[in-house]
């Protein structure tokens, strides 16, 4: 990879242009339409694509976008970051040479898709998730054909997220924090679960039987 410009702005978006040209080249046989990359923080989603949502002023060019959420960028590791841009990438694959269903559902045409670049499609990101459905996650494909341009880019090309919000470090140990002030509690006969802080003693008003701790 080339040396990175010194602006914020530039390193961001070149950076991410590059690992556009390269999964397009290696894992769509560069048939994909360049398109708007961006950044934007939309609820708890990784990122979006959004077909023909932007023109030029005299309406002679139309472009699609991709969005990707800045907000999680230190919580996650390059390589999953880098798995959402594909992920949209299908979408806009899908977008120009496939049929969409309704605005944000992930049919099952998006999935065979998304196993043909090497992504396992799944709504919980484990494997053995459902492949369809209007929120989707996925998993990379040991050696698969994202995870071997993924590590050209990174290993091969010193493709890294140049920047990531200050507010996560301290977003994430907050939540941490949180959770371990907490503890589920869950009932041997019903299996009714309750939370409540570490020592307390709870039992199950329908079976009246105590309720158990169970492990983080």
């Amino acid at each position: 990879m080339s040396e990175p410009a010194s602006d914020p702005t530039t390193r961001t978006y070149s950076g991410l242009t590059e690992a556009y040209g390269l999964f397009n080249h290696r894992l769509f046989a560069g048939r994909l339409p360049t398109c708007l990359i961006t950044m934007q923080r939309k609820s708890k989603a990784y990122g979006y694509f959004a077909g023909r949502r932007f023109t030029t002023p005299d309406r002679a060019e139309v472009t699609d976008e991709i969005a990707l959420n800045p907000r999680h960028f230190a919580g996650r590791s390059t390589e999953a970051t880098l798995a959402t841009l594909v992920h949209e990438m299908v979408h806009l694959q899908q977008q120009h040479f496939g049929t969409p269903s309704r605005p944000g559902y992930h049919n099952r045409e998006w999935a065979g898709m998304m196993r043909a670049v090497g992504l396992i499609p799944s709504a919980t990101g484990e494997p053995g998730g459902k492949p369809t459905g209007q929120r989707m996650d996925q998993c990379v494909e040991p050696g698969g054909r994202f995870a071997r341009a993924c590590a050209e880019l990174v290993d091969e090309r010193g493709f890294s997220v140049p920047y990531v919000e200050l507010s996560d470090a301290a977003e994430r140990a907050a939540r941490e924090r949180k959770a371990a002030s907490k503890t589920r509690y869950t009932c041997p006969g019903c299996a009714a679960n309750a939370w409540a802080k570490p020592g307390t003693w709870l039992a199950c008003g329908a079976c009246n039987l105590p309720m158990e701790v169970q492990p983080q």
